[in-house]
């Protein structure tokens, strides 16, 4: 799968573009990748569908997850992630904890903990 055709999944996407789960959802739009926020509080964000869970993205594999809610609302999420094809798991400045990657681990499921607007060669103070 080319560059620009990879799928990420924004946890905790937000419609107030100071915030990161905001920021990240423009992030990875500038570059290329097709942007799935996920926030069962709304229906969109930037113009993009906004889904419930990770259950009502369409498509049965996602290239990654970025995570940007409260750890408490991240461990929940995992079994979500288990269940469909991520390739990769990224908790951001915030999202982690002991209890969540703990159960994360239970899961077998391996996470990055660093800032993925950074990782995809974004400023997150340029959104």
């Amino acid at each position: 799968m080319s560059e620009n055709h990879r799928r990420v999944a924004v946890i905790g996407a937000s419609g107030d573009r100071s915030k990161y789960g905001n920021k990240a959802a423009r992030a990875f739009a500038a570059q290329g990748w097709e942007v799935f926020p996920v926030n069962p509080s709304l229906s969109e964000v930037e113009g993009l569908v906004c889904y419930p869970n990770l259950a009502a993205i369409p498509g049965d594999r996602l290239d990654r997850v970025s995570f940007y809610v409260p750890p408490a609302v991240g461990i929940g999420i995992l079994d979500q992630i288990r269940d469909k094809r991520v390739d990769e798991v990224w908790i951001n400045p915030g999202a982690e904890s002991p209890a969540l990657l703990a159960r994360a681990e239970e899961l077998g499921i391996d996470v990055i903990q660093a800032c993925s607007i950074v990782a995809v060669g974004e400023d997150p103070g340029r959104f």
